[in-house]
């Protein structure tokens, strides 16, 4: 968290660490909660290490039913198929030291960067003395949510003080969170392996990561074609670091975005500028569903509608940002451009 307090350092006022008496500190039953969060987050982000499109063992076999009936008796039996591969790829993690160093980068580098972004979140709360939760992190079943997690999130339980404030909490989640996965990207792209023929001919009809440009130029620095790339657990760390970090970023509602957004231009840009990306979005999802068979945008279109309908809490004090924050709102600006792209996934 170096990061976060040489960010406060450069942009607060004299003194911003003397913490107020007045902020509860955890419970020993707050970090049992948090922490068992984590750990369960761990095992689920391993396991997902380990399974397609991640790791090495394949999902559920592919079924074409010929009849309603055959559809109906294949719906019916995946949720004992799906545990059966949950059993399978967690008994090959314990037989398997390769899968099981391959499923711990994968969830090790993720948690890392997912920490690092809401530490950074946590510890601008307590600077400014802003009452928070320690993060929660949420573990779902592999394949459900494919990186075993929907992410992390703090609950700020205080009004925020200032426009400083907001600016400054918002926007120390996502700088931390990027810098913590340069060394994850740099990894994945040095350590990566070059495709076959054979293997780009077996890749057709598969998922495809679409790069950001943050990743395109590492890869031209080590002289990489990512196109016929093998995508290793630290490139796709990552990939999901640099997607979770894209979606704060955008303006709207009460993402990382949208908290700077407001800070930087007050609520009536806040407003429009949620419903602006909406509607980009929107028309984005679509095009890329017809002419990039990708789905993946209409996820974020939904995330974003639901985004704009969240009214911004106001801060007491309003006095406007100073030229020091409006300088790091450029620098947000460029680490999003670098971050995010359109179509995160589509079908090859």
């Amino acid at each position: 968290m170096l990061v976060v307090y040489g960010f406060f350092f450069f942009m607060s006022d004299p003194d911003p660490f003397t913490l107020s008496d007045k902020l509860p500190r955890p419970t020993a039953r707050t970090w049992v909660k948090h922490t068992l969060l984590l750990l369960i987050t761990f095992a689920t982000m391993t396991i997902a290490g380990s399974l397609y499109p991640f790791g090495r063992i394949y999902p559920l076999p592919d079924a074409d039913p010929q009849s309603f009936s055959e559809a109906m008796r294949f719906i019916g039996e995946l949720p004992i198929k799906y545990i059966s591969l949950l059993g399978y790829a967690i008994s090959q993690l314990f037989s398997d030291p390769a899968l099981l160093r391959d499923g711990l980068s994968f969830s090790l580098s993720l948690i890392f960067i997912l920490i690092s972004h809401e530490m950074g979140h946590y510890i601008a709360c307590r600077i400014y003395r802003v009452d928070a939760t320690l993060p929660f992190f949420i573990p779902t079943p592999p394949m459900i949510g494919p990186a075993g997690t929907f992410g992390a999130f703090i609950k700020i339980l205080a009004p925020m003080p200032s426009r400083k404030a907001v600016f400054d909490i918002g926007v120390a989640g996502p700088i931390a969170g990027f810098v913590a996965l340069i060394p994850v990207a740099i990894a994945g792209i040095a350590t990566m392996q070059v495709a076959t023929p054979a293997q780009v001919i077996a890749s057709q009809g598969t998922l495809v990561f679409n790069d950001p440009l943050f990743m395109r130029i590492i890869a031209m620095v080590y002289g990489i074609d990512l196109h016929y790339g093998v995508g290793n657990p630290f490139y796709f760390a990552a990939w999901v670091g640099l997607l979770v970090t894209a979606l704060n970023l955008i303006p709207s509602g009460q993402l990382d975005g949208g908290h700077a957004i407001y800070a930087v231009f007050g609520e009536r840009v806040h407003f429009w500028t949620g419903r602006i990306a909406f509607i980009v979005m929107a028309t984005l999802s679509i095009l890329g569903w017809f002419y990039f068979n990708s789905p993946s945008g209409f996820l974020i279109a939904v995330l974003l509608g639901i985004m704009m309908r969240i009214k911004h809490p106001t801060p007491w004090d309003q006095t406007p940002l100073d030229g020091k924050r409006k300088a790091v709102a450029f620098l947000c600006l460029i680490i999003f451009v670098l971050c995010f792209v359109p179509f995160p996934i589509q079908i090859n």
